[in-house]
């Protein structure tokens, strides 16, 4: 195994460990507060929030480490493999609810996102992009890719009526994943000055855009967590982040993959069975918990709801 696998491995831990934390900490939130910056007020009077937070920040450690050994199309699918690792935490405390199917699926999104990385094989690309108007160039497309997603997230395809909670957590998930998917593009950009020590890299614009871009992220991450079931937002969120960073190395870092007939073929038949595997494995009775159904889960509200109906409440 290589370093930057490693690296990008131990990312993935604390990325799935944070998003347990801040799936917990959104889970209780008002829908009145659904996207709006309220929702950041509301979840930092939560414990789990700021330990999500810290786990957060540990594994953007461990990816800017990964990322300046490795090339972002191969570090960011690895650490897309987080969604694993959610789903064995919480298989560990639910034992009793997991099925064949789920450890099929996850088996399934294992096999497929090694493959893919097989037959990819990304390797090369250049340390720093020193182009600015490539990074205009970049910066413009995830804005506009990003504020497209959250504009559908507010439109109905169906007769006219708001649009369901899975429509809108999937959207955003989705803008979510954009934006990070440029967030891993800057980071691999700031590891090449962190190596020149700290004067070098606060006189770079790298660590204020990472800031700035990453906190556009989390804002929109928490609002997909909050407005619907996370079997709607987190396929968007494992599927479309290392797209994306994928694309931006090829193009901006000059990373290569392998591209011959075959290997796209293998390449897009892989990519389907990740893409199902993933979306069954985010509807398993563990991981699919709706989170608009408050802390103790769905089952506890439809025992209240049952019970405010025999009251008459």
């Amino acid at each position: 195994m290589t370093i930057e696998i490693l690296f990008a491995l131990t990312a993935s831990v604390f990325g799935a460990t944070a998003s347990v934390l801040q799936r917990n900490a959104a889970r209780p939130a008002p829908g009145r507060l659904r996207f709006s910056w309220r929702l950041v007020a509301f979840l930092v009077h939560r414990p789990a929030f700021f330990l999500g937070i810290l786990c957060m920040l540990a594994g953007f450690g461990f990816q800017l480490t990964a990322l300046h050994f490795g090339p972002l199309a191969l570090v960011q699918p690895v650490i897309a493999s987080e969604l694993l690792f959610v789903f064995a935490f919480l298989a560990l405390h639910e034992r009793g609810r997991v099925r064949g199917r789920d450890w099929a699926a996850a088996g399934g999104m294992a096999v497929s996102l090694g493959g893919l990385l097989y037959v990819a094989d990304p390797t090369g690309g250049v340390a720093t992009v020193g182009d600015a108007t490539l990074w205009g160039l970049a910066a413009g497309a995830t804005a506009g890719g990003a504020l497209t997603a959250v504009g559908l997230s507010r439109v109905s395809f169906r007769g006219g009526g708001p649009p369901t909670p899975a429509h809108r957590a999937a959207l955003l998930g989705a803008a979510a994943a954009v934006v990070w998917g440029f967030v891993a593009a800057v980071v691999k950009e700031l590891g090449y000055y962190v190596g020149q020590g700290a004067s070098a890299v606060f006189a770079h614009w790298s660590p204020y855009v990472l800031v700035a871009v990453g906190a556009t992220g989390l804002f929109l991450v928490s609002n997909a967590f909050q407005a619907g079931p996370l079997a709607a937002s987190q396929p968007s969120l494992t599927i479309v982040e290392p797209i994306v960073s994928a694309i931006l190395g090829v193009l901006m870092f000059h990373e290569r993959m392998h591209h011959t007939p075959g290997d796209l073929a293998a390449e897009a038949g892989l990519l389907v069975v990740l893409v199902v595997s993933v979306v069954f494995l985010t509807r398993s009775p563990v991981v699919a918990v709706d989170v608009r159904a408050g802390p103790a889960g769905p089952r506890a509200t439809a025992v209240a709801e049952r019970g405010r109906r025999t009251t008459g409440d």
